[in-house]
């Protein structure tokens, strides 16, 4: 019998629109901000910046031509930059939004965002860190507007390695703003202008230094969820090359500043384990499983550089190493670097602190090094609360990872209610140890789901049919077809 082409449409806009409100209800989100912090927010948009503490000055950094990155329509602009060449090699200059100066210690907005941890993100709007007024407003690295930020400088040798960090407050302006689309365009195109070839020649320098020290970045295209003329629908989504290139750069900064961190034996690190030798013994089961050649003395991060993710076997190969990255915490510390001080997908010690608009940790971390490089006392405010973060940030996250899958399950949900029955095409790309159960991510639309029943292969092109599509429960279930 021919298989008939559904065409699918995309999910009604209303009512995915109550599903984001019952979810947000479901999940206890975060609603308006407190009368308090919008009235200390609206009073230090006017009255402008705090000082710098200890009385020193902040340094004029307007004549750099600074520019950012970020997606698409986006207005809380943490991170600016201004690339040059230095030599032989080169000089970064990254602007961090300076949300210390907006923000006192103690008061309604500090009290706001430790509750609050992390800025989420729905299809139907963001749930912010900080209010808008601000994170949008004079304390963003917006074009066109002096802004206070944590200057990093950054001096690279001709090998993109580090060789020189400076940080300190700084006055910026950036000129101009860029999604990663118009970069990638650009470079593409042979017409973008130095700095952003710069940008290029550095993450692919960088991304070098990451292959030999044996850090991993794991190409899996995202899911995302897609608005367009009032409906939603799903897409796959794999990164480009600009996207990489930007990371490097904040990658860079985690790095330098976890060597200030280090080296003085206080603040608070990202850290993941090793993987474990049974991790790494099953993963290797699963290669062979999937036909994904992995050589004697090859790491997995080489043999993760080397798939291509349009593969279905590799497809599922990466799912499947995701495992590997599990675990990964905050540290804090006071008095000398801990036993576990490192990163293992970074390979190296590593700390957050480029987005300090939308990330509670990088303010207290961007703090600890400015303060360091000064070589003034790391605020009470700091100390006091540092030993909270680890705990603090771990709720967020789990949070702002909840969120995400449950969007994308009430999407799903929305977009195949209509086709309960039919069958659809897809690849295994996980399955539990009996075999009867696991993941299917369908070549069309963008849903990766559970599945129940016995007759599929791990990394295999599959035949399901759509069992269960509940937009109330935000639930998606197949079985073989």
């Amino acid at each position: 019998m021919p298989r008939r082409h559904l065409h699918l449409k995309a999910a009604d806009g209303e009512r995915l629109r109550a599903g984001f409100a019952a979810l947000r209800a479901d999940l206890g989100l975060p609603g308006a901000f407190p009368p308090a912090a919008l009235a200390e927010a609206d009073a230090a948009a006017v009255t402008g910046a705090r000082t710098v503490p200890g009385g020193r000055t902040r340094r004029d950094a307007t004549d750099l031509p600074f520019l950012t990155i970020d997606p698409a329509g986006s207005r809380d602009l943490d991170q600016a930059m201004h690339l040059e060449r230095r030599g032989t090699g080169y000089r970064v200059h990254y602007a961090i939004a300076d949300v210390a100066a907006w923000v006192t210690p103690g008061g309604a907005i500090d009290t706001e965002a430790m509750r609050r941890v992390e800025t989420l993100y729905l299809p139907d709007g963001s749930i912010p860190l900080h209010p808008p007024v601000l994170s949008e407003g004079p304390a963003s690295l917006l074009p066109g507007q002096d802004a206070p930020a944590l200057l990093w400088i950054l001096d690279l040798d001709a090998d993109g390695e580090l060789v020189g960090t400076d940080v300190h407050r700084a006055t910026v302006r950036s000129r101009r703003r860029f999604d990663y689309g118009e970069v990638q365009r650009a470079v593409d195109a042979g017409t973008a202008e130095e700095p952003l070839t710069l940008l290029r020649d550095i993450g692919l320098l960088r991304e070098r230094a990451e292959r030999d020290r044996g850090g991993i970045s794991l190409p899996i295209p995202e899911q995302e969820v897609v608005e367009a003329r009032g409906t939603w629908h799903l897409e796959f989504r794999a990164p480009i090359p600009a996207e990489g290139w930007n990371a490097q750069i904040s990658l860079l900064t985690g790095m330098a500043a976890a060597d200030l961190i280090t080296y003085a034996g206080v603040g608070i690190l990202r850290t993941l384990p090793d993987a474990p030798a049974t991790a790494l013994a099953q993963l290797r089961r699963v290669a062979r499983a999937l036909e994904v050649d992995w050589p004697d003395g090859t790491t997995y991060g080489d043999v993760i550089r080397a798939l291509d993710p349009a593969r279905p076997n590799n497809a599922a190969f990466l799912q499947e190493a995701t495992g590997l990255l599990r675990g990964a915490g905050y540290t804090a510390f006071d008095a000398g670097v801990p036993e576990l001080a490192t990163h293992a997908a970074v390979a190296d010690e590593y700390t957050h602190v480029t987005a300090p608009l939308r990330r509670l940790v990088d303010r207290f971390a961007g703090e600890v090094c400015a303060a360091l490089v000064a070589g003034t006392d790391i605020p009470d405010w700091v100390m006091s609360r540092l030993h909270e973060l680890p705990k603090a940030m771990e709720t967020g996250d789990r949070k702002a990872h909840e969120v995400e899958r449950e969007c994308v399950d009430l999407v799903e949900a929305a977009v195949l209610e209509p086709y309960v029955g039919e069958h659809f095409d897809g690849i295994v790309v996980d399955l539990n140890d009996r075999q009867d159960a696991g993941t299917v991510q369908l070549r069309r639309p963008a849903v990766r789901a559970k599945f129940a029943g016995p007759g599929l292969k791990l990394g295999a092109p599959a035949r399901v049919r759509l069992t269960d599509a509940d937009l109330g429960r935000r639930r998606v279930r197949f079985a073989p077809g």
